[in-house]
């Protein structure tokens, strides 16, 4: 047997006319009806990533599929990928436990590595030579 899904990270939208890009809360309530319909047509996966940068809307996966629990009900939910090597593990733990008693046990965590280092220094993390200390 075999698992179908989607996974997205939340990239704002330009307008191809204006050049604006959408807003986040925009973006964000598209996701929740985008996961919803998931749900409805039969889906069995859905994974958001994180990210920590002006052009994406999902900084926190685990909110995203909190509000996502709320409003399905079989598709499964998970994280794709929270970024273990910026956030407490014990937290982030108790986040997605958080979520999976709000699911009824839908609820999956993929946890990886940070891919762009320019937010690193947001959480206070440096690596020689690439930030100036503070």
């Amino acid at each position: 047997m075999f698992e179908l899904g989607i996974s997205m990270f939340g990239d704002l939208r330009v307008d191809p006319t204006t050049g604006k890009i959408q807003p986040a809360q925009q973006r964000l309530q598209e996701i929740i009806e985008e996961i919803k319909l998931m749900d409805e047509v039969g889906l069995d996966f859905f994974g958001i990533g994180e990210h920590h940068r002006a052009d994406y809307a999902v900084a926190s996966p685990e909110i995203v599929l909190a509000a996502a629990a709320t409003v399905t009900k079989n598709i499964k939910l998970g994280s794709a990928v929270s970024v273990i090597s910026s956030a407490d593990p014990v937290k982030l733990y108790k986040d997605f436990a958080t979520v999976d008693l709000i699911s009824g046990g839908r609820t999956e965590i993929m946890a990886g590595r940070g891919s762009f280092i320019e937010f690193f220094p947001c959480f206070w993390i440096r690596f020689k030579g690439l930030f100036r200390t503070f």
